[in-house]
């Protein structure tokens, strides 16, 4: 079983290159929103229930997606209200029932993200669609984490999601169906 863990800024493509790495190897996808969007409906973003229910249902999924041998591909933006400790919480809930975390940072610059924002793709979630709110949050340090494992790095401006799926499997070793 493998876990990859795809993470990055808001619209550089994680939800999009999941996708295609999915249609490519039959992994299945566990967007962040999914459980992110449900808890919206219940707690505010950031509340102490938010985190600590957001965090619980993402290690779940990782701990029995992992017993069961089901691989997944996992969209994660990094940012302050995550705590810092669930990276690791992640990885071990993997590594303890056998499987492997593969990280893959996905780049792109500030410029393109901001012409992203409005897309139609992104309307479906309750991700964030404002520039203005992207500044914001942005120089609040909003989006300050810790640094995940080194792993793969793409930047998402210079490559089709197609493309940055095969370098994905290429570089981790996995086979590729699609």
């Amino acid at each position: 079983m493998k876990l990859l863990f795809l993470h990055g800024p808001a619209a550089s493509g994680k939800l999009t290159v999941a996708r295609a790495v999915c249609d490519l190897t039959g992994f299945r996808l566990f967007h962040n929103h999914l459980v992110v969007d449900t808890l919206l409906a219940v707690f505010p973003f950031g509340s102490p229930e938010f985190v600590d229910l957001r965090e619980k249902a993402w290690l779940g999924v990782f701990e029995a997606a992992a017993k069961r041998g089901i691989s997944l591909v996992f969209t994660f933006a990094p940012e302050a209200t995550v705590r810092p400790e669930f990276i690791a919480n992640a990885v071990d809930a993997v590594e303890s029932a056998g499987g492997k975390v593969c990280f893959v940072e996905l780049r792109c610059p500030d410029a393109e993200i901001e012409r992203r924002l409005d897309a139609p793709s992104r309307q479906q979630w309750q991700k964030l669609k404002s520039v203005e709110m992207f500044r914001e949050l942005r120089e609040k340090g909003a989006n300050e984490f810790p640094p995940l494992p080194a792993g793969l790095v793409i930047d998402t401006s210079m490559i089709e999601p197609a493309e940055a799926a095969k370098r994905i499997c290429e570089h981790f070793g996995i086979a590729m169906s699609g």
